[in-house]
């Protein structure tokens, strides 16, 4: 009896370290993961924007000169102008999640202004990140509701798409891609003639475009 209870605080003793082992393992295991993600996170960020650069690229040719879509087009951003697209995406994303910390909707006020500026980096890789996203800002003033309802129409697509197990969203993105690009079009030719589009905004678009401070 007295050698069992002498063994007791040896037990417990052992279950603590091995509580407190199995924490720190835990503890790693979680870090490890977490950094997994974040690596993850800042990957998809460096790829987003040659990818989308050479989306853009491609889908603008199409649009403009009805030219059969080169597969190889897509990669065009990871040797034009390689580190100035990645920086491109991460201002986009970065300046995006600024204005979302001050509420939900500047965030995607901000998302819609700098929708364009892969198809304006596209039509001129000269340009550095400031330019293309204050030429975003320039060109969606009035227009960012327009586009916001052009986004809304296609909902009912990808839910028909998603009813196949996901595979009809395969069609539907490149048409969704294909349409945003025409909308890019238009505007240019709109902004060049002076010309009022025929997606012309609403008042309260208008008003919220004078309110609201550039980057």
């Amino acid at each position: 009896m007295i050698m069992n209870a002498l063994n007791i605080p040896g037990s417990v003793l052992g279950a603590m370290n091995s509580i407190r082992s199995f924490n720190e393992g835990e503890a790693a295991v979680s870090i490890q993961v977490s950094a997994t993600g974040f690596l993850g996170l800042i990957g998809l960020v460096l790829l987003s924007g040659p990818i989308n650069y050479g989306k853009s690229r491609m889908f603008l040719k199409q649009a403009r000169d009805g030219e059969d879509m080169i597969f190889g087009d897509l990669f065009k951003g990871f040797y034009d102008d390689f580190g100035g697209n990645i920086v491109l995406a991460l201002c986009v994303v970065l300046f995006t999640f600024l204005w979302s910390l001050l509420f939900v909707i500047p965030g995607i006020v901000k998302g819609y202004a700098y929708a364009l500026v892969f198809y304006i980096k596209a039509d001129h890789p000269d340009y550095d990140w400031k330019t293309c996203l204050n030429e975003s800002q320039r060109l969606m003033q009035g227009k960012k509701g327009a586009l916001f309802l052009l986004d809304l129409s296609f909902i009912g697509w990808y839910l028909v798409g998603a009813l196949c197990l996901g595979v009809g969203t395969l069609w539907v993105a490149p048409y969704v891609e294909a349409t945003k690009a025409h909308f890019y079009q238009n505007l240019l030719i709109a902004d060049a003639s002076g010309a009022v589009p025929p997606y012309a905004a609403s008042p309260e678009d208008n008003d919220s475009d004078a309110k609201e401070n550039h980057t």
